[in-house]
This record gives C-alpha cells, structure tokens and sequence, in this order.
C-alpha cells in the first residue's frame, strides 16, 4: 500500500494567514495567525511547531499547496518563495490553489441555520456566491460561482470556450456542481452590482474586501454573509489542492509565479514611464 504524503498547506494571500499540515486527504491540524497581516513574522515559526507537534521534519513534506492569488502581492511571493525553495531543497511538488475558490469553498457546506438556500433547491434560488478581496483604488478581485445542475454546468462548458479558470471548489448536492461562470476580475462596486445580480438569483457575498466596503453592497438582491465566512484557510487549500494532486495537477517550479490579475503598482507606474 502506497504511503499518504505528508503536505503543508500555506494561505498567506488575505489579511489573516494560516498554515495547515495534513497526510494525504487527512487534515492533522491547522493554526491561524495571531492577527491581520502576520505573514512574514509567523509563517516559519507556525511551520516548525506543527511539525514538531506531529513529530515530521520539513524533509518529510512530500507536496506544499499555496494559495496562488489573486490577493497581497507580498504574501502571494511569500509563499511562492517557500514553495520555490522546498522544491529546490527537496523535490518537493507544488500544487496552487486559486484563492477565490478558496475563499469559495468556506460556503461549499454551509450548516442547515444559514439562511442560504441549498443546492438542491428550486432552480430560482440556485446559489450563486461572489468572493470579494480588496484590490484598493476602488476596486475588487472577484469571480462568480453558481450551484447548477450537472446538465447546465457541462452545457456552459460546452458553448463558451475557456470561460474561466477550471473550477477547483468540491461538487454541491447531488446531481449538481459548483461553477465558475464569471472568471477571476478586477471591478469596482457598482459592476459587481450591476454584472452579478440577478432578480430570479440571490447573490451572496464574501471575503475579507467586505471589511470596509461592505454598506456599499447594501441592496436588493444582494446578502452579506457572516463573517465566519470571509476568510480564504489553509485547510481549504489542502482541500482543493489535494484533488489537483491526485490528478497530477502539480506546477512547473520554473515558471511559477503568483496569480496577481493586474500588475503590482510598482510595476504599472515603471511601464508608464517606459517609452513605447
């Protein structure tokens, strides 16, 4: 019987990072940062107290998984650069999870008291959620997901080509599945309104771009779900990242670089001064 790799799980593109250690499927622990914006001071150290914890050495680690972006570029290269360097040191696999989807999956199994309606409910109050990260200047990384049937969701993907990203969030009830239908974008509050609503459809928000915007999406059609929700996890990261492993999903080392979906402002102002 071949053995479980053992995985550490990195999520350091939102405010709050964690860090997950699992074997194979199987999630063994995962530790939330003290607080907003602690990546770079406790990423090393949470990584060494759940192997020590668990008696592992970073030898060990088989896969690292990260949330690849979009989100903070400085913590989107943080864990870029672990993922890089544990690769060169030990051949380890990388597998990138795309932090919208991550952030996504928090509501994939939401407990019966949300008021959300479920997926297998009539195809009016089909779920369809929006995760929100602040992008600054006004504006919004997000993407839409939809809870449709197997039928709708293969005949999407059969009339547009590519689009969007493959969606990485685990299948809702039976006989339906999570989708991708707007792919990852750069918008501003009133084209989330006016490009995601819907009156047959209740759009449910999330994400840590809630944090200070969220009275600018107070209107109908339109929930704010708890915050318990905003917040992309390492854990969920394992998660998605363990189904592109087990399809051989893993990333080129080389040629790995961060999801931003726009450019980091140092570099738009450098190409604005660069003559064409």
């Amino acid at each position: 019987m071949a053995v479980e790799p053992l995985i550490l799980a990195l999520e350091t593109a939102s405010r709050v990072g964690s860090v997950a250690l699992a074997v194979g499927p199987e999630l063994l622990a995962e530790t939330t940062f003290s607080g907003p914006m602690q990546h770079s001071a406790e990423i090393f150290p949470t990584i060494t107290t759940l192997l020590q914890r668990f008696a592992r050495t970073p030898t060990q680690i088989r896969q690292i998984h990260i949330s690849i972006g979009p989100g903070s570029f400085t913590g989107l290269r943080i864990a870029v650069a672990i993922a890089k360097t544990m690769h060169l040191a030990n051949k380890t696999k990388i597998v990138p999870v795309n932090t919208l989807d991550v952030i996504a999956a928090n509501v994939v199994n939401l407990t019966p008291q949300n008021p959300i309606k479920p997926c297998d409910a009539p195809a009016h109050h089909y779920r369809r959620i929006a995760p929100l990260l602040d992008a600054k200047r006004g504006q919004f990384y997000t993407a839409l997901f939809e809870c449709l049937t197997t039928d709708a969701a293969d005949t999407l993907k059969d009339h547009i080509p590519n689009p969007c990203n493959p969606p990485d969030i685990p299948p809702g009830a039976t006989g339906h599945t999570w989708t991708k239908t707007r792919a990852d974008s750069l918008m501003t509050t009133a084209q989330i309104i006016e490009q995601f609503t819907d009156s047959q459809k209740q759009l449910c928000l999330l994400g840590d771009g809630l944090l200070y915007h969220q009275d600018k999406f107070q209107t109908a059609g339109i929930q704010i779900l708890d915050p318990q929700y905003w917040s992309p996890k390492a854990s969920n990261v394992h998660l998605l990242g363990w189904q592109k492993a087990l399809a051989g999903q893993f990333a080129d080392p080389l040629t790995l670089t961060p999801h931003y979906v726009r450019l980091p402002e140092a570099e738009e102002k450098w190409l604005l001064r660069t003559p064409q």
